[in-house]
């Protein structure tokens, strides 16, 4: 960096000395012929006179060009130099701001070099517009190209920006077990362009971030808390209130049960072949699957030891005919 700083310092000093020095000879050629008794030890007499006009001349419009562009160029040099040290200095609060609000440190160095190529690409344009080249066209050039650029990815493109949305707004994140579309997993890597989740049976699944942001999503961890939702089916013959003592006995003998919320344990049909409790205890999200199937199976095993059926789904059927009841016990 200061090799290049060096560098580029001497390139305006001796830009600035060819410009000084090509405006006094153009004010001199400009004011006529150097008097050769005042030149002193310069003698002209050996030299044609046509060579030494010709060379006056290309001398002349040299130092008018370096007199014209020398301080456009000089100023575009200065702008690379402070565009590019203003740039970097912006970046980097750029990246500092997004820290301190704490950001996805995935996304952090992405913005932050994002935005200095975007300055860098301003300076560009500006310091071309100080040496005098049309940037209009430049512009449209570039325009034109990042239009076809992007309409040839625009799949591509459409997952970037939903990979952003996802590192910014944060629907989850890493470690949250979560249905997005029709996949269903523990989340591994957020991506720009994918979200890697993995399956309960350990299969690797890979969702392009488009179609995770364009559809619903499902965050199983994210809340402290869930509700188990059971039914259980007692026969018509059986005692109701028992069975409910049985249930609310099941599910107190659980320290693993949340008391707030309460558990619901209530009647929610009369169906063809048993009447239905619904059964809906509060637990720990860390603690859901455990204390799902450990309940399925002391519910049922409570019911037995309590003498209380539950019925599989039967049908009476009725036959009706002329043959006689009699008839009918000898066949």
């Amino acid at each position: 960096m200061e090799g290049g700083r060096k560098i580029a310092y001497r390139t305006v000093g001796l830009l600035l000395l060819l410009a000084w020095v090509g405006s006094g000879v153009a004010t001199a050629a400009q004011d006529g012929p150097v008097d050769a008794g005042a030149a002193g030890a310069v003698d002209v007499a050996a030299t044609p006179a046509p060579v030494i006009g010709a060379a006056r001349e290309i001398m002349t419009r040299v130092f008018e060009l370096l007199a014209e562009y020398g301080l456009k160029v000089i100023g575009a040099v200065l702008i690379v130099l402070v565009g590019r040290w203003v740039a970097k200095l912006l970046s980097g609060l750029v990246g500092r701001v997004l820290a301190r609000a704490k950001l996805d440190p995935t996304l952090v160095p992405f913005l932050e070099n994002l935005s200095y190529t975007g300055m860098l690409v301003f300076v560009a344009v500006a310091a071309l517009d100080q040496v005098g080249v049309e940037t209009a066209s430049f512009i449209a050039v570039l325009g034109a190209a990042g239009l076809a650029v992007g309409l040839a990815l625009q799949g591509s493109l459409a997952n970037f920006a939903s990979g952003v949305l996802l590192l910014v707004f944060k629907p989850f994140r890493v470690g949250d077990f979560v249905e997005v579309g029709d996949a269903k997993g523990k989340v591994q890597a957020i991506q720009i362009f994918n979200t890697v989740l993995n399956s309960p049976d350990n299969v690797r699944i890979i969702v392009p971030n488009g179609q995770v942001t364009g559809g619903s999503i499902r965050n199983y961890t994210v809340n402290s808390t869930r509700r188990i939702d059971l039914v259980v089916s007692v026969s018509y013959d059986d005692d109701l209130r028992k069975a409910r003592r049985v249930i609310e006995t099941v599910l107190a003998a659980d320290p693993r049960i949340l008391a707030d919320p309460a558990p619901i344990v209530a009647v929610s049909e009369m169906a063809d072949s048993s009447m239905d409790f619904i059964v809906r205890p509060w637990v720990k999200t860390t603690d859901y699957w455990d204390v799902y199937w450990d309940l399925t199976e002391k519910l049922k095993v409570a019911m037995d030891e309590h003498g209380l059926t539950i019925p599989f789904p039967q049908q009476e059927i009725y036959i009706k005919t002329d043959t006689p009841a009699a008839a009918l016990k000898s066949a």
